[in-house]
């Protein structure tokens, strides 16, 4: 079931909201939470009842394995051989639905084998997860988790509106909002709930389902990738660049929304991510959860920045590496996560260098912040090449044909209108600045008028009207 399809926004939402809020006016919070977890589960299995045993074992497993591990703690007892199979046994079922076909085709391959192993059908969400218990079962066994019952656990990984395409959610953000559900519904959360939600609708269904009409042709088609001119390549990877942005950032606005239907805030997953003056600024914007768990959980693991520069450098290569094979069995998305990497390593260098011949506090211009800016999208629309195309062949010829191997081209009007989401992303609020009042510009904040909820009202219908033809969010196939 997707949130940008009729039988979600019309039968499935309108009844768990219905009856959440029944329990809730006769302050029955267990009851409530146990009803999100169950409307929860039926959302899973809606889309493939055959995942849902993976997901029921994963829960039942972590809940187990964390009360064994707090328990040890307690105690005193030793916890690495313990946690070290909670981390195995998860990485396990993780590496045997995702990359289990590209390890032994590649290893057929190096051996001339003519076999093929056809891969097994990834249960929805299953990244997003694994990862979220592997952070619960880790600080279980440093004590620093609260006890939690089993519904309230169940629902932190299971809850409905961050299961299938994040946030990665920490068990410290959500976990004692569950315990408290009957105190933070309020008509201002369900107004603003509903705001984010026509928000991040319409960037899915009128932005970035119209983009990919763009983008599509030159990722799909071979003739089209090899054969593209500058202009045909640049248009594509600019549609690809926004489609990406308005597909991740819509579903992470939407996410936002039905918590607070419920009462209960997720964390920001996006924030503006074209808008960073260099790549450690995209990382802090771009995907904010999963940079958290990599840092706090595999950065920091192997030695972050204590044990020298060289090998700092060699830590943010490795989690950059995994981190873009977290997002699937391909090179293509090592060689997007080590590109990153090499990004990060020059960002750090360059930093230190600047800090070292005076040059500290070049960021304070305005001109050189602008200069920044543009060229850390344009390194970024270079790693989506690799991020989207479905080969590294593929990506080179377009890369190739960006670069005009094969001719400019002429300009045409595709190109002009896919750049001119470069200022609108630059200038305006994002959705969290409008809808939380952050925003520099007094008329695009949010407030409960009649005028601002006769425009997001219009929005909705608009966004609604275009939805004939439903498509998944990027971010699910990870």
């Amino acid at each position: 079931m997707l949130f940008n399809s009729y039988e979600f926004l019309f039968v499935f939402l309108p009844i768990t909201l219905a009856v959440f809020y029944l329990t809730v006016k006769f302050g029955m919070g267990r009851a409530a939470v146990a009803w999100l977890l169950v409307a929860s589960l039926a959302f899973y299995s809606y889309w493939e009842p055959a995942h849902f045993p993976v997901l029921a074992l994963s829960i039942l497993f972590n809940y187990a394995a964390g009360l064994k591990l707090q328990a040890r703690h307690r105690r005193g007892d030793g916890n690495r051989v313990a946690l070290a199979c909670a981390v195995a046994a998860n990485l396990a079922m993780l590496i045997y639905f995702k990359y289990t076909a590209f390890f032994v085709n590649e290893a057929a391959s190096l051996a001339g084998q003519d076999f093929v192993l056809r891969a097994v059908l990834l249960p929805l969400g299953i990244s997003f997860f694994t990862f979220q218990q592997i952070a619960y079962v880790v600080d279980s066994a440093n004590g620093r988790i609260a006890r939690s019952g089993f519904i309230e656990y169940a629902l932190f990984v299971a809850y409905f509106p961050q299961l299938i395409a994040g946030p990665i959610v920490h068990h410290a953000e959500v976990l004692h909002q569950f315990r408290t559900v009957l105190h933070r519904v309020s008509a201002e959360n369900f107004a603003r709930g509903l705001s984010y939600l026509s928000i991040g609708l319409f960037k899915k269904v009128v932005l970035a389902d119209n983009l990919a009409k763009l983008a599509d042709p030159l990722f799909v088609d071979p003739q089209a990738w090899a054969n593209a001119s500058a202009v045909e390549a640049w248009t594509g990877v600019l549609a690809y660049t926004f489609q990406l942005y308005f597909d991740f950032s819509g579903y992470s606005d939407m996410a936002i929304g039905l918590g607070l239907l419920c009462g209960i805030r997720i964390p920001v997953n996006f924030n503006s991510p074209y808008k960073a003056v260099n790549i450690i600024d995209f990382w802090r914007r771009w995907h904010i959860t999963l940079s958290h768990f990599l840092r706090d959980y595999l950065y920091v693991a192997l030695g972050g920045n204590r044990r020298g520069r060289v090998r700092r450098y060699v830590n943010l290569l490795l989690t950059m590496l995994l981190g873009g094979f977290w997002h699937g069995a391909n090179w293509t998305f090592l060689v997007w996560g080590g590109l990153h990497g090499a990004y990060l390593v020059i960002n750090h260098a360059w930093n230190a260098i600047a800090e070292r011949i005076g040059l500290g506090n070049r960021g304070q211009s305005a001109l050189y912040r602008w200069f920044a800016r543009a060229l850390t999208l344009v390194a970024v629309m270079l790693g989506w090449v690799f991020f989207r195309a479905p080969s590294l062949e593929a990506a080179g010829e377009i890369l190739a044909g960006m670069f005009g191997a094969n001719g400019l081209g002429a300009a045409g009007p595709s190109l002009l209108a896919v750049a001119c989401f470069i200022p609108l992303v630059w200038l305006l609020p994002n959705t969290q600045e409008f809808v939380e009042g952050m925003s520099r510009i007094r008329m695009l904040r949010w407030r409960p008028s009649v005028l601002q909820a006769a425009a997001l009202a219009g929005c909705f219908v608009l966004t609604v009207s275009q939805m004939s033809k439903v498509s998944a969010f990027i971010y699910f196939q990870f």
